[in-house]
C-alpha cells in the first residue's frame, strides 16, 4: 500500500521525534508521540505501556543509563487511518562490563503500528526487529572475556546487546524479531492484519 508524501513525511517526523526527544530526555514531548491510550513498547529489557516506558526510561536517564538511537532508511504503508512504519536504525548503550568499559552497536529496524488520532500520526505499539549487533571496548588497551553460556542465551541479532543489559542489571526478553525466523515473519502478518483493520495491533500483550 502506497502512502500520500504528505503521510509519509508526518510518519517519518513521527519516528525522527521518538528518537530526539527520548535520547535527549525530553519527556513532556516524548509522550506526545504516543497513542494516549494505548500506546505500547516492547524492547529487549522492557515490554509495556509507553505511560510505564517514558518513567522507567526518565528514572534511567537520571541515573546515568544511555540507550541512544539513530535512524536510517524509511517507508511506510498506510491504510486509511492506520499505517506500519519501518525505519532504519540503531541502538547504541554504554556500560561496565565486569570493570571493563563496552560499547553495542545493534543494527535493525523500528516497525511501528500507528493510528491518526486527532488528525495526528500516534505510535499505536512499537517492535523493534534486531538484525545485527557487535561490541567493542572503548580503550583499546583494555581485555574483555566475555561468558559464552550467557551469550548463547540471547538470539544473533541482539547477542550482545542482551549479554550487555543483562550484566547492567537489566531481564533481558528472548525470542524478539530477528532478519529472519518465526518471529519476524509473526510481525508482518500482524503488520498487514493492522492494515485490514484487526482490532488490536498484533498479539504483544
Amino acid at each position: 500500500m502506497s502512502a500520500s508524501r504528505e503521510d509519509t513525511l508526518a510518519l517519518r517526523e513521527l519516528v525522527e521525534n521518538w528518537v530526539l526527544w527520548r535520547d535527549a530526555g525530553d519527556w513532556d514531548r516524548f509522550a506526545t508521540v504516543w497513542h494516549p491510550s494505548e500506546g505500547w513498547m516492547t524492547a529487549t529489557w522492557f515490554q509495556g505501556p509507553a505511560t510505564e516506558f517514558i518513567a522507567v526510561s526518565k528514572r534511567g536517564f537520571e541515573q546515568g543509563v544511555r540507550i541512544l538511537h539513530f535512524l536510517g532508511g524509511h517507508s511506510a504503508s498506510v491504510a486509511g487511518d492506520r499505517a506500519i512504519a519501518q525505519t532504519k536504525m540503531t541502538i547504541t548503550q554504554r556500560a561496565d562490563i565486569e570493570g571493563v568499559e563496552a560499547d553495542v552497536v545493534c543494527t535493525g529496524r523500528f516497525y511501528d503500528f500507528c493510528t491518526r488520532y486527532d488528525g495526528d500520526w500516534k505510535i499505536v505499539r512499537r517492535q523493534p526487529i534486531y538484525e545485527m549487533d557487535r561490541l567493542d571496548v572503548v580503550d583499546p588497551a583494555d581485555r574483555l572475556e566475555l561468558d559464552s553460556g550467557l551469550l548463547a542465551r540471547f538470539p544473533v541479532g541482539y547477542r550482545h546487546l542482551g549479554y550487555l543489559q543483562t550484566k547492567a542489571g537489566f531481564t533481558v526478553k528472548t525470542g524478539l524479531p530477528g532478519l529472519t525466523g518465526e518471529a519476524v515473519q509473526r510481525l508482518y502478518d500482524e503488520g498487514a492484519e493492522w492494515l485490514a483493520g484487526a482490532g488490536t495491533a498484533g498479539d504483544y500483550r
